[in-house]
């Protein structure tokens, strides 16, 4: 019989509904169990497309023996970290804590009243590595609750004081400016693997805001060694297995510092953080190799992380027929068969590293790649073309990784950005109508009537079960006003910054710290944690006080609503003088002290002239926000003539602008 997770719309909560373990999912009906049945609370987190999470649940969670011991000792809880950032965020401080380091699964041990006593990441079926085994773990706790259950709880009861000390974080006096962007800039250049690219060493993760820094102070230095940074990162991340040769998009992170073997996992954040920077840098640099990544990266979002209403799915599986990689791996014959031609086989085999040896050394088969001829990218040469078509072809008829087809509310406002952005930039109007597509499914399914925004939807299924659950966090609502904001400036319709003033005046209402500044993870009407965290630091996807901060500066610009800035620059103040000595925790908050330091364009033009809109969308101006179209009420479309273009900064407007060049020169 499945268990309660059965009726959950967390694709990864659905993964384990016929585990023989009792799950409960995070709630009130699990804690009233713990302190009824005086059980301790096994709370384990995950997410679907982990392939640990999956390793240990096919280890012991299927197991019916070790199952019935969970369920005799403990009351077990399951948590997708991705529906839950508040709770995961929350119990990862504790295991960072306690070990030193993170990671998925989480195994967190609790109270009956949610407070953490013990915890760790993966446990191992059979002890190995140093590691305990699951059962001796699960025993030797369920031991300590019975024998020494007040050493426990003391211990319980002094984690939980601990927790949330980066709430707890002062304001100073006043933000950094432009110093700050240069410490940042001589940390990251110290830490540049100038040979194959990114920040530090094995396993390397793409650090696409860190680029995205590199890439914002090259297009203001042109200095050559900066170029050289920026090129030889997005060059070798392209070509290595982190990037999917056939299909477009990128891997999670690469096991190797060459970029070859990736945990092959695809999320859509990824996408939609790397879809901006090599679009960025096709701007900054006229290198068509870039740009060729950015239509494909779009493409293999819309092709495979689509919803046909508009929205976008968080991501696919690393594994497939049980094995990691499977799906993207070839081997000479593999090439032959679907090609028929040997000559073109060889070819194809040659061109992208494909031997009889192989590269991944679980199968003997070959991840495609392209590392020994870094910036040769684009164009590829016709017949390469013709049979990567071909490959693409047979690949989609393998047995494809599982796709978790959640709709989260923060990635899809990532997303939506970048593609917004990228249809402006590359003129797509195919893309700009996906925007809006899901600019409109955002609205119609993650929002509720009276405005509350919720995190997470997926397609109904079973048992009458909302499609959107979980109330919304301050990074869903921080995503959503850089998107519509985007979404404005794609489209020239004035219903986008309306609704990007209602999301910030909700992110303002519910979440912001009244005390010391930012925004707290949770609002305020929600559960109460044992703690309430805020999200202070960018990781893999920006920090909601960093997209808050970027966010509300645009937003300032285009409206004139000094609250906005003003709460921006608390944020700044708040961050600010961390950003500056830890770049790579900090890459996209330095965006919003760029904004502030060195100023925000103002463009707007007025009347019926795409020639001059273009001229704005089509040049990398990461400092400008653009109006056009559609009026709305904003200081900035005060005694605006029809048929030009006007640029103001810091309360200063240049001439009227009449002529594209004029403009770009005036943008300059």
């Amino acid at each position: 019989m499945p268990n309660r997770l059965a009726h959950e719309t967390s694709p990864y909560l659905r993964q384990h509904a016929d585990n023989p373990v009792d799950w409960f999912p995070w709630g009130d009906e699990a804690f009233e169990r713990a302190r009824t049945d005086d059980k301790p609370i096994l709370l384990s987190v995950g997410y679907s497309s982990c392939h640990w999470c999956h390793v240990m649940a096919h280890e012991s969670f299927e197991d019916d023996a070790i199952a019935g011991l969970m369920n005799e000792l403990f009351v077990n809880v399951k948590v997708d970290r991705e529906e839950r950032p508040d709770v995961d965020a929350l119990y990862m401080e504790v295991v960072q804590g306690l070990t030193g380091s993170g990671g998925w699964p989480m195994t967190v041990f609790l109270t009956p009243g949610g407070e953490p006593f013990f915890g760790g990441t993966y446990f191992p079926k059979v002890a190995r590595g140093g590691m305990i085994a699951w059962v001796d773990l699960c025993e030797r706790i369920a031991e300590l609750w019975t024998t020494r259950r007040d050493d426990l709880t003391a211990q319980a009861s002094q984690i939980t004081k601990s927790l949330g000390r980066a709430a707890r974080l002062d304001p100073a006096d006043a933000f950094p400016g432009a110093e700050a962007l240069d410490a940042a800039y001589r940390t990251l250049r110290s830490q540049h693997d100038d040979t194959w690219g990114g920040f530090g060493q094995a396993p390397k993760f793409p650090q696409a805001k860190s680029h995205e820094l590199v890439c914002h102070l090259l297009a203001r230095s042109g200095a050559d060694v900066t170029r050289a940074m920026l090129e030889t990162s997005l060059d070798a991340m392209a070509a290595g297995g982190l990037y999917d040769h056939l299909g477009g998009g990128f891997a999670r992170y690469s096991v190797d510092y060459v970029w070859l073997v990736p945990h092959f996992e695809k999320m859509l954040y990824d996408q939609a953080s790397l879809t901006q920077l090599y679009l960025h840098a096709w701007q900054v640099t006229g290198e068509d190799r870039y740009r060729a990544i950015v239509e494909e990266t779009v493409g293999y979002v819309l092709r495979d992380l689509r919803h046909a209403d508009g929205g976008f799915y968080s991501a696919e599986d690393a594994d497939s027929e049980g094995e990691e990689g499977l799906f993207y791996i070839w081997s000479p014959d593999d090439l032959r068969t679907v090609l028929g031609d040997a000559a073109l086989a060889n070819r194809v085999a040659d061109y992208y590293g494909v031997t009889e040896q192989g590269n991944f050394e679980r199968t003997g088969k070959a991840i495609l790649n392209r590392i020994q001829d870094r910036g040769e990218l684009w164009p590829r040469p016709p017949e390469i073309d013709d049979a990567r078509a071909r490959l693409l072809a047979a690949r989609a008829q393998r047995v494809r990784p599982g796709l978790d087809d959640k709709v989260l509310t923060e990635w899809n406002g990532l997303m939506l950005s970048a593609l917004a952005e990228a249809a402006a930039a590359l003129g797509r109007a195919d893309w700009l109508a996906a925007a809006v597509a899901n600019g409109e499914f955002l609205l119609a399914q993650l929002r509720r009537d009276d405005g509350r925004w919720l995190r997470s939807w997926q397609q109904g299924t079973d048992l009458g079960q909302p499609s959107a659950r979980h109330l919304a966090y301050a990074a869903d609502y921080a995503a959503l006003i850089d998107a519509f904001v985007r979404l404005a400036e794609a489209t020239g319709q004035a219903r986008w910054i309306t609704a990007a003033r209602e999301v910030a005046d909700g992110l303002l209402d519910l979440f912001w710290d009244d005390e010391r500044g930012g925004v707290f993870t949770t609002g305020r009407d929600a559960e109460q944690l044992v703690t309430r965290p805020k999200d202070l630091m960018d990781n893999a996807s920006p920090g909601a006080n960093s997209l808050a901060a970027v966010g509300l500066l645009r937003l300032a610009a285009l409206t004139g609503d000094d609250r906005y800035r003003s709460r921006a620059e608390d944020i700044l103040r708040l961050l600010g003088p961390l950003a500056a000595e830890h770049p790579l925790a900090f890459a996209h908050l330095l965006y919003a002290v760029d904004l502030v330091a060195n100023g925000i364009d103002e463009v707007v033009v007025a009347g019926d002239r795409p020639d001059l809109v273009e001229a704005v969308q089509r040049r990398f101006s990461p400092s400008a926000v653009l109006a056009w179209g559609e009026r709305y009420d904003s200081p900035l479309w005060e005694s605006r003539t029809d048929g030009q273009a006007y640029v103001c900064r810091n309360y200063t407007c240049q001439l009227p602008a009449t002529d594209p060049e004029t403009l770009r020169t005036q943008l300059s």
